[in-house]
């Protein structure tokens, strides 16, 4: 049973891989990236081995550490990334439970993530290989620290499944877990020089941490070549226990998420509440501005696109010098906000078939989007034109900068207009995690994506060039030909791109259909 396990993981795996060439595409790039990163890091740790012995023990403690709360957080943030061996799918099935938690477990190992962590974990015996015993130590506390993360991961999966099937809480979680990965940067930044002004404080760090599991199995190859066998043992007891810990906790969480169905809240409406459909015309394009509203108000996949709004001040005040970068945050707004409507068949997914059958014309249903994402993308861009602005006392800035901000913002929407209509690609279904990554996915979103911003980046030359001679050379005339040109030209724009995608839309859009099923 525990080889089956092993051989359905890998088999999904390939399964996944032969079911799009895009994906297949995307997993080599991956693999590309990943090998040209564990190249560097088994490098460092084999070049640890000519350091002193405290350096060693401080990089090793502190790098397994941060791998343990990353198989640690990253179910909490992102679940529903990787469930092909979703406990739940077992609840029918009459497995003993430790040959399950064996399976699992040596499934776990089958991935990239599973795989980078396991040579990541080997590539520490590179560093004592000039010392037989802590070599030999290194060997066995890899195979236990490799082990433990994924327990780790499989406990907090399993111990979230009936908390993770509340709705509720995928939408809260999965838009609140967007943060710190986009502020990842920042935060990478702010750490590194935290560290560089307390270096003194790392070994101290990495010394109390060796104590705890986090960093108890890293250390005990060092503490042998330091000849502390007793602090060795004790840690080493330590990082056993906590792998027969949390594999017995697993166990307990298993147990109960395959005896305890998953379940969904039930929200409740009051009779005759149409929502945004009261509030807009009743005509086709109305009906599709208000269905296209209420997705962006209570989907979580686009609330991972909305919540960038209000990080953005954050990113341009650490990429740039000062309060001065802010003057930019509106155009940069505008083209995020205008260039996240280009995926919305994708995101109908099934639901695409109302707009067929109810026989929306491709005009109504490109326009009818467009509204809704105007109905805050507009107010949000132009309070982000002004307000930074106002406190930099930038007035003179304001026709180049206003001009294109609606120009990048009508421009977008028209080019995503015709994006959508012309080009799927796969999303996260419907109710899936914002994170999970779906079959089908990878390069293809890449090319597309790209093309798409070249080309956006292309249609918003003309305001482009007019607003650099306008700041650039301190010419107030270029400023509001800057405004004119964006006025003009973006809404000629739009009405262009929102007609041209409403051709695509009549003459494809059973092609549409079938694409967004076959990317499910």
């Amino acid at each position: 049973m525990v080889a089956h396990l092993v051989r359905l993981k890998v088999q999904l795996l390939f399964n996944s891989l032969r079911r799009s060439t895009w994906q297949l595409v995307g997993v080599i790039i991956g693999g590309l990236y990943g090998l040209g990163v564990m190249t560097g890091v088994v490098a460092g740790l084999v070049a640890l081995s000519f350091a002193d012995v405290e350096l060693a023990r401080t990089v090793v403690v502190l790098g397994g550490s941060a791998l343990f709360l990353g198989w640690m957080v990253i179910p909490l943030v992102a679940g529903g990334v990787d469930m092909t061996l979703d406990p739940a799918r077992f609840v029918t099935f009459a497995v003993p439970m430790n040959k399950l938690l064996a399976g699992m477990m040596l499934a776990g190992l089958v991935g990239v993530p599973g795989f980078i962590t396991l040579l990541a974990a080997l590539a520490t015996v590179g560093t004592w290989w000039q010392r037989p015993v802590s070599l030999v130590a290194a060997l066995v506390c890899a195979v236990i620290a490799v082990f433990t993360c994924i327990v780790l991961s499989r406990l907090v999966t399993s111990a979230t499944t009936s908390l993770a099937s509340s709705r509720r809480f995928k939408d809260v979680s999965g838009i609140i877990a967007f943060i710190p990965l986009i502020l990842l940067g920042p935060i990478m930044g702010t750490v590194a020089t935290g560290l560089e002004n307390a270096q003194s404080f790392l070994p101290e760090l990495a010394a109390a941490l060796s104590w705890t599991p986090l960093g108890a199995v890293w250390s005990v190859p060092a503490d042998l070549a330091l000849g502390s066998y007793g602090s060795a043992a004790l840690k080493f007891l330590i990082a056993a226990a906590t792998l027969a810990l949390l594999a017995w906790l697993w166990k307990l969480a298993l147990a109960s998420a395959l005896v305890t169905p998953a379940h969904s809240a039930v929200t409740r409406k009051q009779a005759g509440d149409l929502g945004f459909f009261a509030r807009f015309p009743a005509n086709p394009t109305g009906a599709v501005a208000a269905r296209a509203l209420t997705y962006w108000i209570r989907d979580p996949r686009y609330g991972a696109s909305l919540i960038m709004v209000p990080v953005l001040p954050v990113l341009l005040l650490f990429i740039g010098d000062g309060l001065g970068a802010l003057n930019y945050l509106g155009p940069i707004t505008a083209v995020l906000l205008a260039w996240s409507i280009s995926a919305d068949v994708s995101y109908d997914n099934t639901a695409f078939w109302t707009h067929l059958t109810t026989g929306v014309s491709g005009w109504a249903d490109r326009a009818g989007r467009v509204l809704a994402c105007l109905v805050f993308a507009l107010p949000v861009s132009l309070l982000f034109v002004v307000v930074p602005l106002w406190i930099n006392a930038d007035w003179a800035l304001l026709p180049p900068i206003l001009g294109l901000t609606v120009g990048a913002l009508f421009t977008g929407l028209g080019l995503s207009s015709v994006i959508s209509a012309r080009y799927t690609y796969a999303v996260p279904p419907p109710g899936e995690s914002p994170f999970k990554t779906p079959p089908g996915s990878g390069a293809r979103t890449v090319v597309v994506q790209l093309v798409g911003w070249l080309v956006m980046a292309a249609l918003i030359i003309p305001e482009l060039v007019l607003a650099l001679i306008a700041i650039l050379g301190d010419r107030e005339l270029f400023g509001w030909l800057t405004l004119a040109c964006g006025l003009v030209l973006g809404v000629a724009l739009l009405l262009l791109g929102v007609r041209l995608g409403g051709k695509w839309y009549d003459k494809r859009a059973p092609e549409l259909l079938l694409a967004v099923t076959r990317n499910q």
